[in-house]
């Protein structure tokens, strides 16, 4: 696998994780789906995934689509349980936006970047990882704006979030 051109603007734009349908990923040809968990699936202080997020994550299982959580996470406790509740495999300690850890989830799970997509909510580590490994690349608004130093990067992606599509 190789890496792509460095690029910091997303393929797709959905204000909620929930808000990517099953038939949108069918249409695009996606049958593997990279999720990052913190702000994306769960808030940094939801301790279980929310009634709308599980029901998501049947529908999405349901369609045929492979779910995979990729988390800069180092709180092994956390992740684990998260990717229990999902039943899937996963990877912390990522250190995305390297691409490494999403060829590794593609090699590991026998898929290849053009039926992959990823999902998160940061410009600089899951999209950037994305562009990077070659897969779809998703963004979603944060589930929760409580830390300030995250708020402000934000602020600062959201030139790259209105360039893509929506």
């Amino acid at each position: 696998m190789t890496k792509k051109a460095f690029s910091l603007i997303p393929q797709y734009s959905f204000r909620n994780v929930i808000d990517i349908k099953p038939d949108f990923l069918q249409r695009l040809g996606i049958e593997f789906l990279i999720l990052d968990l913190d702000n994306t699936i769960a808030a940094y202080d939801e301790k279980i995934l929310s009634d709308d997020v599980s029901q998501w994550i049947v529908d999405v299982k349901n369609s045929g689509i492979e779910l995979f959580i990729i988390s800069n996470s180092t709180r092994f406790k956390r992740v684990d349980s998260f990717a229990r509740a999902v039943g899937t495999g996963y990877i912390m300690k990522a250190r995305k936006p390297s691409p490494k850890n999403v060829f590794f989830a593609m090699e590991k799970s026998g898929f290849k970047s053009d039926v992959t997509a990823l999902a998160g909510d940061q410009i600089l580590t899951d999209t950037l990882a994305a562009n990077r490994a070659g897969v779809v690349s998703i963004i979603v608004r944060p589930k929760r704006f409580t830390n300030p130093i995250l708020t402000l990067r934000y602020l600062l992606e959201k030139p790259f979030r209105s360039r893509c599509k929506k």
